[in-house]
């Protein structure tokens, strides 16, 4: 689970991304913000599953 912040930083930086480009478009522009904050929860809530099920645990046999 070390690397789980990294991933979530990543993603979180994939998401701004590709809104930014979204809005350079001018998609954003013909979406109502409903959707918008609807989508946003969407994906959030998959980069934190992701990033959860990403990290390996450790397992110890002592």
């Amino acid at each position: 689970m070390r690397f789980i912040h990294l991933y979530l930083i990543g993603y979180f930086v994939l998401v701004v991304g590709a809104v930014l480009a979204l809005w350079q478009a001018g998609v954003l522009a013909r979406v109502s913000a409903t959707w918008l904050a609807i989508g946003m929860l969407i994906v959030f809530g998959l980069g934190i599953m992701l990033a959860v099920t990403a990290g390996k645990p450790t397992i110890t046999n002592e």
